[in-house]
């Protein structure tokens, strides 16, 4: 097998490692696994500084607006999300991930990322720049490329 593949490979490893993770602090808190995906773009966008909107949302995950529907109230009934009234234009409604949520995350996933940036503190800026560069490439590749159409139902 090439270098490349390897790197694909372990690639790979990586994110079903974090999959696993994100789906044990799911169950340990009472979530499904797409309401721990909506928590993490809620709290990308609110990084970015982007409105963070149902509209945004439901794009973010792939869902229609039942389903994006459905993700937000189960969160707002665990008391993860709030809807807040936009401040510059009233008619809008914005999503806001709660301190709680936030202290959960941090509690579960903290260690993992100290983990994770005690090794980058391994790199030089040099090396950093490169994983970045790889990895913005992977997700613009992942991004850029669409998933296959299903294959039709056996006769």
């Amino acid at each position: 097998m090439d270098d490349n593949l390897k790197l694909v490979h372990l690639l790979r490893a990586v994110t079903v490692e974090f999959g696993l993770r994100q789906a044990e602090f799911a169950a340990r808190n009472g979530m499904h696994s797409t309401d721990v995906r909506a928590l993490i773009c809620l709290l990308d966008a609110a990084r970015a500084g982007e409105a963070a909107t149902a509209g945004l949302l439901g794009t973010r995950l792939g869902l229609n607006s039942a389903g994006t529907t459905a993700v937000i109230d189960r969160l707002e009934r665990l008391g993860h999300v709030a809807r807040v009234r936009d401040e510059r234009d009233r008619r809008r409604v914005l999503l806001r991930v709660e301190p709680e949520a936030v202290r959960l995350g941090w509690e579960f996933f903290g260690p993992l990322i100290e983990g994770v940036v005690g090794v980058l503190d391994g790199f030089d800026d040099g090396e950093r720049e490169s994983v970045r560069r790889f990895l913005t490439g992977v997700l613009t590749a992942m991004e850029a490329t669409p998933s296959p159409s299903p294959s039709p139902p056996p006769p």
